[in-house]
């Protein structure tokens, strides 16, 4: 647990393995970049591949718990990703044991609209898709929400591999069971621009990953940035401009990633990405040539 700016944040880990090699989820990233320094948490030498963590961040001062991104989910049928699919995790019982119960939870935040980050939302009861969180207001990026509406298909772009096709179908049915039964009861919240969660919290965009991708700032100077899929790898923090495979629109994604991380040092700011293995977050600090170096890793347990 870390205490920023008055608010104490913790991680509760969904799953943790491997998954693509890093050579295709990176396809900027020379060869050689992948060093021994970051086995075994970020990949795993023998077989080159990418070592992921899929958790929540939760966040939780005397007033509020807010929730940012929440994974898979149980029982979903996905599959674009076979190995996260009818997942049967205790996550719920994790979730408690960080001492948040469901009803708790005040504000969840979707940072993008993919798999991985909105499973949460709901869980499977009587047959039906129904909000884990009860009491909630569930914070959708509009630009994500309107993107990925099945009414909306036709603007979506035409798939580049057969991984993308699979993916861009498989996007419906996340969006059937973790997105609309949210809207259907009344709990999701669309922003644009600028939006302040509260005193603390603010959310800003950081479109290319998705149209809507965005990041969570808590705090100011040395407070913390939330930055979703914005950042996958140690790497793209000294090289921002390598993409992930897995970004709509690479140019875009690395607008963003180079604006928030230069932001992010010059705030020395923690970084928490969403599926950073290891210790989970880092600060950035400004170097010599106006780029980001690496700061303090956080004191999270090394996962």
């Amino acid at each position: 647990m870390a205490n920023i700016g008055g608010v104490e944040v913790q991680r509760v880990i969904e799953w943790l393995g491997p998954m693509k090699t890093v050579d295709e989820m990176f396809p900027d990233t020379p060869a050689e970049s992948w060093t021994d320094d970051l086995a075994p948490h970020y990949w795993v030498p023998e077989t080159r591949a990418y070592r992921a963590a899929i958790q929540t961040w939760v966040l939780r001062s005397n007033d509020r718990t807010v929730l940012i991104d929440t994974g898979v989910g149980n029982d979903r049928d996905r599959p674009q990703v076979p190995s996260l699919a009818r997942l049967s995790t205790d996550f719920l019982a994790r979730l408690a044991d960080a001492g948040v119960r469901p009803e708790d939870v005040d504000v969840v935040v979707n940072t993008h609209i993919h798999y991985d980050h909105v499973g949460w939302n709901t869980r499977l009861d009587g047959g039906r898709w129904v909000p884990t969180f009860p009491n909630a207001r569930y914070l959708v990026p509009e630009a994500d929400y309107e993107y990925f509406r099945p009414e909306n298909a036709e603007r979506m772009r035409s798939p580049r591999t057969e991984d993308e096709r699979a993916r861009f179908e498989g996007i419906r049915l996340v969006f059937a069971d973790s997105v609309a039964p949210i809207a259907a009861a009344g709990q999701l919240q669309t922003w644009t621009g600028s939006y302040q969660v509260d005193a603390r919290l603010r959310l800003e965009p950081a479109p290319g990953h998705t149209p809507g991708s965005s990041v969570a700032w808590l705090g100011d100077q040395n407070g913390a940035v939330f930055v979703g899929d914005l950042v996958h790898t140690p790497i793209q923090l000294l090289r921002p401009s390598d993409s992930c495979a897995f970004d709509l629109d690479a140019d875009a994604a690395r607008r963003s990633r180079r604006a928030v991380l230069t932001a992010a040092a010059r705030a020395s700011a923690t970084v928490l990405p969403a599926h950073f293995a290891g210790q989970g977050a880092v600060t950035l600090t400004i170097g010599d040539d106006d780029e980001p170096t690496l700061g303090r890793w956080a004191q999270f347990p090394a996962i």
